[in-house]
């Protein structure tokens, strides 16, 4: 599937001290005369935006009287979708976390920025604000990825190194598309399920067993939107993903994604989904 009009990209690969915690990045350009409209689904990870020219529009459906406008932001993990608008020229760098980085390179609990949308400054304070004017005075995409790296990688190895077991809890989430329970990875850590409930919203964000229905949700969704094509139907990707029938994931999709999945994938293209027109 094509790029849209007015988009180019380059995804960097993170380095080897990286890769546990930095599933992608990516520098990119748009120019669009008129605006954009798209819609960001949930999934297993945390988006850390570093922009350098217009500010992007963003709404949260769940505090639709308090749109932002901001050039770079990021948030915690989320159970439901943001919408975004751009239009004019934007330049700048998606990077793609895991919860755990996030933990690691934000240095707060991910509790306090989970289902927010929240300005880089208010994260990363003096740090965050020199990571964009370092990053804006690169003189192309392939050293700015490159510094990048090497920034992130400075910072991860300052930060506190958490213990393993919420890394594994996590693994096993992301193993079983959300399947394993709570019950069941509190009593493999020999943990009590409020111990397991702290300290997995202090890494993760969410709650387990919402983050469990978020991943649930996201391995459905990548199913159907395969480039190869969903290979099934919608009432098996359903079976597969883990929901009890066809109508209990169209219900998670309408919540996470403000659409039923046939509606949601007429909407698909390479950079993600439109805002249906009924929403826009």
């Amino acid at each position: 599937m094509p790029a849209p009009d007015g988009l180019t990209a380059l995804e960097g690969t993170p380095g080897p001290a990286l890769r546990r915690h930095v599933t992608q990045f990516t520098a990119y350009r748009e120019d669009h005369p008129v605006p954009l409209h798209r819609r960001q689904p949930p999934f297993g990870g945390v988006v850390l935006i570093i922009g350098f020219t217009e500010r992007l529009g963003l709404r949260d459906p769940r505090r639709p009287g308090s749109p932002h406008r901001l050039a770079s932001f990021t948030g915690g993990l989320a159970d439901t979708y943001t919408d975004m608008v751009t239009q004019g020229s934007a330049e700048g760098v998606q990077v793609n976390l895991t919860p755990m980085g996030a933990r690691r390179i934000f240095g707060v609990p991910m509790s306090e920025l989970a289902n927010r949308i929240v300005p880089l400054g208010d994260v990363l304070g003096r740090w965050g604000e020199e990571l964009v004017e370092r990053l804006a005075d690169a003189p192309d995409r392939p050293v700015r990825l490159a510094l990048l790296d090497r920034l992130l990688t400075r910072r991860l190895a300052a930060a506190p190194e958490p213990g393993p077991q919420i890394p594994w809890a996590w693994d096993r989430l992301l193993a079983t598309h959300g399947s394993m329970g709570v019950g069941e990875l509190a009593d493999r850590l020999g943990w009590s399920h409020r111990h397991l409930l702290a300290r997995f919203r202090d890494q993760v964000g969410l709650p387990p067993k919402a983050a469990a229905r978020v991943l649930r949700f996201d391995h459905a969704l990548r199913r159907l939107t395969s480039p190869a094509g969903p290979a099934a139907s919608l009432a098996e990707v359903a079976a597969e993903a883990g929901y009890f029938d066809q109508a209990h994931m169209n219900r998670d999709f309408r919540a996470m994604a403000g659409s039923a999945p046939a509606r949601l994938l007429a909407t698909h293209r390479a950079d993600g989904f439109a805002v249906p027109e009924a929403d826009g």
